[in-house]
């Protein structure tokens, strides 16, 4: 397969800062040139399941992620096509019935905790990117996100971090980081990481064209 495009993979823990990362490389190299894909977007729909069985599903597992239609969608847009990218429901732990369209792009940035575990989306990636976090900060992160972007309480939260979210994490986030080309102390913050990505994303651009 030619790529056309740049794929760029973060992955971390949750909460570890892999959107900020995004969001940086997203406003120093411009829109124009940039698009950023979230592997949330990719859960696999469970409209099928009653709604206390959608609730108490394994999210943090890579069983969870429609990946056969992430990597088409990828390979999609590397080779310059557009794409109609679902979106998904966190409440309801459905996929609506509406959809982003995205159109093709010279630099992809992929973010997920679980990217990066996957082996054959790290053989699309030109640059993995692994955003290491301590744990207390990534629960806080958490806690704060998925209670007031995601109409969690508190309560259930805190029992999905300790039954799913952080043994996962042990299982295969955190396993995935060797796969790195870099590994990233502090995230976003780390404005000197994110320097050292942006200036490779430009010489592989230089290159390519």
């Amino acid at each position: 397969m030619t790529e056309r495009g740049i794929l760029i993979g973060i992955a971390g823990g949750s909460g570890s800062g892999k959107t900020l990362v995004a969001k940086n490389i997203y406003s120093d190299l411009g829109s124009d040139k940039v698009v950023r894909l979230c592997q949330d977007s990719y859960y696999k729909d469970l409209s099928r399941l009653s709604e206390a069985e959608r609730h108490s599903q394994n999210f943090d597992h890579p069983a969870a992620i429609d990946s056969e239609l992430l990597i088409a969608q990828l390979m999609a847009l590397l080779r310059g096509e557009s794409i109609r990218q679902p979106i998904y429901d966190f409440v309801t732990h459905t996929r609506k019935d509406e959809y982003v369209e995205i159109g093709p792009h010279l630099i992809i940035v992929l973010e997920g905790i679980l990217i990066l575990d996957n082996p054959d989306l790290r053989e699309l990636m030109d640059i993995k990117i692994y955003v290491d976090t301590d744990p207390d900060i990534r629960l806080l992160r958490r806690l704060r996100r998925d209670i007031l972007e995601r109409g969690r309480t508190m309560e259930t939260v805190i029992q999905q971090y300790e039954e799913s979210v952080r043994p996962m994490h042990l299982q295969f986030v955190e396993p995935s980081k060797r796969y790195a080309d870099l590994i990233i102390p502090e995230g976003g913050y780390n404005k000197v990481a994110v320097d050292l990505i942006k200036t490779k994303i430009e010489a592989l651009l230089r290159e390519r064209e």
